[in-house]
């Protein structure tokens, strides 16, 4: 999973990457483009990894990426690099800045959430206008059009000239022969509200964003002070402040929910793992995204939850309590089953 952050100038994107990431951008460098990998957390793991003692323990991960400043740039290249840099991620993170301070005028997150958002209208409007009138010379000189393309980029522009960003349609963000067009404003969108140390609520805006929006708080220099900090350093910084969970943590946690993404475990004196997948996902889905050999010899998936597992103590009693069982091609995988895959090639 990849996750781009965004948002405008002087919103905190890069504090909030330090925060996410543990990395520290040094000062001149955020003209670059920033990408880091963070272990998701998951005790599941954890408690798996303890019971099989495997040679290698391998957690799901996420990746944030940070784009060089220049969404602002009156340059229109770098702007538009900007778009084309963010096109591969699976979501994006909208950071608006709920914090004043010296040199800063008063936050207005209303009016800067509209101002990114509009400009991801505007991006997508002028890519769907060009593909429009090029196949409409395609057809003119008599070439073979897909039919279905045009209509559905007709609705995608019907929704974007009325300022609705299509992620707010799910058949038109979804629309497999839309893919390729990578959309920015039909990618699941989390608004990530930066606000100071001593605010950990919503703001209030002029239209309710939160209840036409995935938002959280996160009070980004905080959390940055916290992710650089010790372990042994973190208990009384996060009792003072009241923070429950890490930035991290809380964020990844939304980011699956906002994707629909569930977690799948294998396990072994080699290895335990965590696989992501979208909820809904079958077991042949889910082969598939350990090993194309697996998804072509499907045979069967032995399954088990690990609540069963926890209940039973042992992967051998939970076969006793019959709570370990053989599922075919077409079985939906539930978040936490641990499926052994059984195949031949």
């Amino acid at each position: 999973m990849k996750l781009g952050i965004i948002g405008l100038s002087q919103s905190g994107k890069s504090t909030i990457f330090e925060a996410l990431t543990k990395n520290t951008i040094e000062i001149g460098n955020k003209s670059k483009d920033h990408i880091a990998a963070v272990r998701v957390p998951d005790g599941r793991v954890d408690f798996l990894s303890d019971m099989y003692k495997p040679k290698k323990t391998i957690y799901a991960q996420v990746e944030y990426f940070l784009p060089g400043i220049g969404t602002q740039s009156k340059d229109k290249n770098k702007e538009q690099n900007i778009w084309t840099k963010i096109r591969d991620c699976d979501a994006l993170i909208h950071v608006v800045r709920n914090f004043a301070g010296f040199g800063f005028e008063e936050p207005e997150p209303f009016s800067d959430f509209i101002k990114l958002d509009q400009e991801f209208i505007i991006e997508d409007l002028v890519v769907i206008e060009k593909r429009l009138e090029r196949l409409k010379q395609d057809m003119q000189r008599g070439r073979d059009i897909n039919k279905e393309e045009v209509t559905l980029l007709k609705e995608c522009l019907d929704s974007l000239e009325k300022e609705i960003p299509l992620r707010k349609n799910s058949d038109l963000s979804s629309a497999h022969i839309l893919k390729g067009y990578a959309f920015v404003s039909a990618k699941p969108k989390l608004v990530l509200f930066n606000n100071e140390d001593d605010d950990d609520g919503i703001p209030d805006t002029e239209d309710d964003i939160t209840s036409k929006e995935d938002c959280m708080v996160i009070r980004g220099k905080l959390e940055q002070e916290l992710a650089q900090m010790s372990v042994e350093d973190t208990e009384d910084f996060l009792n003072e402040f009241n923070i429950t969970a890490s930035a991290m943590d809380r964020v990844i946690k939304r980011s699956y929910a906002l994707l629909g993404l569930i977690s799948f475990f294998t396990v072994g004196e080699d290895e335990v793992r965590a696989w992501t997948i979208k909820k809904g996902a079958t077991a042949l889905d889910a082969a598939g995204v350990i090993h194309t050999d697996f998804q072509k010899g499907f045979i069967r998936a032995e399954v088990l939850s690990y609540n069963d597992l926890m209940d039973a103590g042992t992967y051998n009693e939970a076969r006793k309590k019959g709570t370990v069982r053989l599922e075919g091609k077409e079985y939906c995988v539930q978040d936490g089953d641990i499926i052994n895959f059984r195949f031949n090639v």
